[in-house]
């Protein structure tokens, strides 16, 4: 194995590859990252038995061969590099990397035990790369984080002809974004559930190209895996995952029909307002919302603790109401909304509040929406 590389393109490439490596790999190979020489180029990847991820580049090969060294060693030698073209040869047990006057020797990793990565699934359709990675950090908000409970720490994506549903719930909270895609088969409909850190990863990192093409497998072997292809600079990027096993719950129908109440308020204003007020709100315990007379007023704290109260303006259509929310989950709500007006949309206190956002001007809202379960106030 010999190849020289551009020092940029390998960087990038190998702390892409090596994003996903174990911290503790339940055997020493899964820690490394499998280099290959081809007559087609440069080839990186890892895999842990879950998530596989594989680079292609363009590289000046002189021999083909295939090495295994430590991932995340290599990704700090590459990422510590002068800006000078890198030259990579195996020799014996070991692969010498040189860049200018910089000389490294790395010991390898016993390649005939390094598992074969999974097989990519057929391709099921494209997405604009931008739209889906800011769908998907808006949908990862609601995930939930706690490994007890695995099906909620995952986001369904249900394909249904031309358009993608994202969800994600941790019970207290509920997301959904819908865009736009061009499906492989027209009115196909499929769902996953996907590990939320895995997907937001993917998504961010791909979307440097024009756009993704997503593959889920129906059924047969590649049963239970889901892949994303991309372009990168120097060339194509690949990663798979095994989808969450269970039933992810049936959230949709939480989104009520109608509201009694709707209030408009500037996302910016709100965010800081929230921010200050909750400073004083004690663990676990609300901010009070209270829509009234073209007023949102927020309180927080009680009794012989700190107090906080301010008022922004809102326009308010319906029914006067007062209720409250945990401050970070709003925050996560508000921060995810990219419409410079959210819209509160409630049916009374004690029911969810489901945020959007708006143009302001009477324009539609970017798709998504963000369901929050009211907590109790203090008396």
């Amino acid at each position: 194995m010999k190849f020289r590389v551009e020092r940029d393109v390998l960087a990038d490439a190998v702390a892409w590859a090596a994003r996903s490596l174990p911290i503790r790999p339940s055997v020493p190979v899964l820690a490394g990252l499998l280099i290959e020489t081809t007559d087609q180029g440069l080839v990186l990847s890892t895999f842990d038995y879950e998530t596989s991820a594989r680079a292609e580049l363009n590289a000046e090969v002189s021999d083909e061969g295939k090495a295994l060294v430590s991932g995340r060693l290599l990704a700090d030698i590459c990422k510590s590099l002068p800006n000078k073209p890198v030259e990579m040869v195996l020799d014996g047990a070991r692969v010498s990397l040189t860049c200018g006057s910089a000389r490294f020797s790395l010991q390898t990793l016993p390649v005939e035990e390094y598992p074969a990565l999974p097989e990519m699934p057929a391709a099921t359709g494209t997405v604009r790369s931008d739209v889906f990675a800011r769908a998907v950090s808006q949908a990862v908000t609601a995930a939930g984080r706690d490994d007890m409970l695995p099906v909620l720490t995952g986001v369904r994506i249900e394909i249904d002809g031309s358009s993608i549903s994202l969800l994600a719930t941790d019970r207290f909270r509920l997301s959904l974004r819908d865009i736009p895609w061009t499906p492989g088969t027209p009115d196909e409909t499929v769902a996953a559930l996907v590990p939320a850190k895995v997907l937001a990863d993917t998504a961010k990192s791909l979307s440097s190209g024009v756009e993704i093409t997503i593959a889920l497998s129906a059924g047969g072997a590649g049963e239970g895996i889901i892949g994303f292809e991309g372009t990168a600079a120097g060339g194509t990027r690949r990663t798979t995952t095994r989808l969450l096993d269970g039933e992810f719950p049936k959230v949709r129908s939480l989104f009520p029909a109608e509201h009694l109440t709707v209030a408009t308020v500037d996302r910016e204003a709100l965010i800081e307002s929230v921010k200050r007020v909750s400073l004083v709100a004690e663990r676990n315990t609300a901010v009070q919302l209270a829509f009234s007379d073209g007023v949102l007023t927020l309180d927080a704290g009680s009794g012989d603790e700190a107090q906080a109260s301010e008022s922004i303006e809102a326009v308010i259509n319906g029914d006067d109401i007062t209720t409250g929310f945990n401050p970070g989950f709003l925050l996560d709500g508000l921060g995810a909304i990219e419409e410079p007006v959210v819209e509160l949309a409630f049916t009374q206190s004690t029911k969810p509040v489901v945020m959007s956002g708006t143009s302001g001007d009477g324009g539609e809202g970017g798709g998504f929406r963000y369901l929050l379960m009211p907590r109790r106030l203090l008396s």
